[in-house]
């Protein structure tokens, strides 16, 4: 097959292999939503105390049990109409559901405002449309007026109320995220057409992902939450224009030095490739570092963060590069780079930083290590672990709920704690459960399945430190019982993550280190970019500290946000290394000394890494605007991190760590040895005439 026949037929063929591939996936694709859940053991720790015992609840009699807490309150105290009010609303709700123990009785809080009816039922089961049912139903049939508030909280009104906002968060988080792209795209490529190709291939990369979500978890059980699948579409489409951006603007230069779009796009994928692929394999790397982790959360995060950006990765180098060869040169209009001519030679911002850096490399890099280092203190302030009460951006009514519990029953659990024992030792373990210290009452529940439960309500006000000694000292006195409920289920949650961090963050580093050294062919160059990002991880949590609780009002920190944004921020971070320290190896081996090679790279990739790292931060950014604060925090940081790694590390730290070491940046590769004629430093192939791309 001739040149100009290869250059028709391979891009269509790919785009009409793409149209098959959608064809095949689009039905999985439709289905992924129909195995996504937000249930209590979607984000507990696999082997823990509390979801072991979850579990054993949804096999007993009745399935899952739905906790429920009605309460009624009256600031100037309760009348005797009110009580009858409550009473009889409780009689109505026990006659329309199948309640266990029947309609309950209330318990008055000292002061007589408040009257509390804990409701339990097995009627939904482990149905989350019924559950959300269930609550819907029982608080249109508990309403107050008059000065009479009625609030219905709980483990079962609080999970109904963070399911509406994962529900929230499949359209407007994709949405929002494809309008952020946009905007950028046009800013940054000024072009009324081309913007649109890399978003609609993000587009169909993101379709893909879902199918293939779809089928991993058919095949192999993969955990589905709201909040995997919400970061896996934010990977497609921040990872996916990150690729598209560099693969541009080297195709870009490639067409004015081939006339053909075909030979210039095989050219541009021969040049970027190789860091397009390397920056993708650290994210995957260190994503997939996450089915280490204990907790189900973090685990289901990395098989489908894996997916995205390997499905943005294909897209972008096949799809991409098919359909920006078919629309030929004119899709850059009007700033069309015609075969043969000159980019426009002007005196860049990068080129300005890159002279600063290079002036005094050691004076630019021990400043900015203080500044990430003093960053980094901000940690410090970061507020203790996220209650679940705390969780929530705009405060639902299963918060105010427990609000107006923790007020009235200051020294009294309102949360039970659940016990499950084998049932041959049901009755030892309740005389054991109500002589421990800090229990107010224990009563046996349900039996099956050789287990019996056994509700617990502790003295103390839910997740207070009391509290956690009398679950603590539950499971030292009950061998071979598993205690639960939403209290332990935060215990276990902050004691997993410590232990996650622990064991996920030395694999992410080594797989990164080993990805980097095998494309860098050095160690030092590898040890700079991770020590960078690093710093970056510490310095962004460090903000983090100086503004969650003082400006945004949050009485907490995610028990799992130190070990997913430095997951996120080391992989994603590399990749702007990956770009920068790649193009300084391709000057190097064209000739050039250490210091103009690293000059030549920031100056030729400066506006690639500033555009990427725009767009990455703000597809995250898009997260501090979804209703939990979890998601908030998680998007901030990273958010914040990619650009710290973009406008100050990459351009500054980075560039300035590489001039001062020289060669030795290189080492122990081939090019750390000095030029000379035995060609031990130098490349064979002819230098390259060095080109300034300002912008993508």
């Amino acid at each position: 097959m001739s040149g100009t026949s290869r250059a028709r037929a391979v891009p269509w063929a790919l785009l009409g292999l793409w149209v098959a591939v959608l064809a095949l996936v689009g039905p999985f694709a439709a289905k992924l939503a129909d195995v996504q859940h937000d249930r209590v053991t979607d984000y507990l720790p696999a082997s823990a105390d509390s979801t072991r015992a979850a579990e054993i609840q949804e096999r007993l009699p009745g399935g899952e049990s739905t906790e429920l807490v009605l309460v009624y309150h009256r600031d100037g105290g309760l009348t005797a109409a009110d009580r009858r009010t409550a009473a009889g609303q409780l009689s109505d709700i026990a006659g329309a559901h199948e309640l266990i123990g029947g309609a309950p009785r209330g318990i008055p809080s000292e002061d007589g405002t408040t009257l509390m009816y804990p409701v339990a039922t097995n009627e939904p089961g482990t149905d989350e449309a019924l559950r959300d049912a269930l609550v819907e139903d029982v608080r249109e049939r508990a309403a107050g007026g008059g000065g009479l508030s009625v609030e219905v909280g709980g483990t079962g009104a609080l999970a109904t109320d963070a399911g509406k906002v994962y529900d929230s968060l499949g359209g407007p988080l994709l949405y929002t995220t494809v309008a952020v792209v946009a905007v950028l795209l046009v800013l940054i490529y000024r072009s009324p057409v081309l913007w649109l190709v890399p978003l609609v291939v993000a587009g169909v990369a993101d379709f893909l992902s879902m199918g293939v979500a779809y089928g991993l978890n058919q095949a192999f059980g993969t955990t589905v939450s709201g909040q995997s699948s919400g970061v896996m579409t934010i990977l497609v489409f921040g990872a996916g224009t990150d690729y598209a951006l560099l693969i541009v603007a080297r195709y870009r230069e490639e067409l004015r030095r081939f006339e053909r779009p075909y030979e210039a796009m095989r050219a541009a994928l021969r040049g970027c490739g190789p860091a397009v692929l390397a920056s993708s394999g650290t994210v995957a790397a260190g994503l997939l570092c996450l089915l280490a982790a204990d907790l189900n959360s973090s685990r289901g995060m990395g098989p489908l963060g894996t997916v995205g950006v390997l499905c943005a990765l294909v897209a972008m180098l096949t799809l991409l590069p098919a359909l920006l060869v078919l629309l030929g040169r004119r899709v850059f209009w009007p700033l069309v780079p015609a075969f043969g001519s000159e980019p426009v030679q002007r005196r860049g911002l990068f080129a300005a930083m890159g002279t600063s850096a290079g002036r005094r490399p050691l004076t630019v890099l021990a400043t900015g290590a203080v500044l990430l280092g003093a960053l980094s203190l901000g940690t410090l302030g970061l507020p203790g672990a996220l209650k679940q009460e705390d969780s929530f951006v705009d405060t639902p009514q299963a918060v105010t709920a427990m609000r107006t519990l923790a007020q009235a029953y200051p020294e009294q659990g309102t949360q039970p704690i659940d016990v499950l024992t084998p049932r041959d030792r049901a009755d030892e373990t309740l005389a054991a459960v109500r002589a421990a210290p800090g229990v107010a009452g224990a009563e046996r529940g349900r039996t099956g399945g050789g287990w019996t439960e056994i509700t617990v309500m502790a003295q103390d006000a839910p997740q207070s430190a009391a509290e956690t000694a009398t679950i603590e000292s539950l499971r030292e006195a009950l061998d071979g019982s598993y205690v639960g409920g939403a209290s332990a289920q935060q215990i276990d949650l902050e004691d997993t993550s410590r232990r996650d961090t622990g064991i996920v963050v030395p694999l992410v580093l080594v797989s990164v280190l080993i990805i980097l050294v095998a494309l860098l062919r050095s160690l030092v160059a590898p040890l700079i970019l991770v020590a960078a990002v690093v710093a970056v991880w510490g310095a962004a949590l460090g903000i983090g500290g100086l503004v969650f609780e003082p400006l945004l009002g949050f009485e907490g920190t995610d028990p799992g946000l130190p070990l997913l944004s430095f997951v996120f921020l080391v992989a994603l971070g590399v990749d702007y290394g990956i770009f920068l320290m790649h193009r300084m190896r391709e000057e190097s081996l064209a000739g050039a000394e250490p210091s103009a090679a690293a000059l030549t790279a920031l100056r030729t990739t400066g506006g690639v890494i500033a555009s990427a790292g725009l767009v990455l931060a703000a597809t995250f950014a898009v997260l501090t605007n979804m209703g939990l604060v979890p998601l908030v925090e998680l998007g901030f940081v990273i958010a914040l991190g990619v650009l710290l790694d973009t406008f100050l590390v990459r351009t500054y730290l980075v560039t300035s760590a590489s001039v001062a070491l020289g060669r030795r940046v290189w080492w122990p590769g081939v090019l750390s040895r000095p030029a000379g004629p035995a060609g031990t430093g130098e490349s064979s192939e002819p230098p390259r005439r060095p080109e300034a791309v300002g912008a993508p």
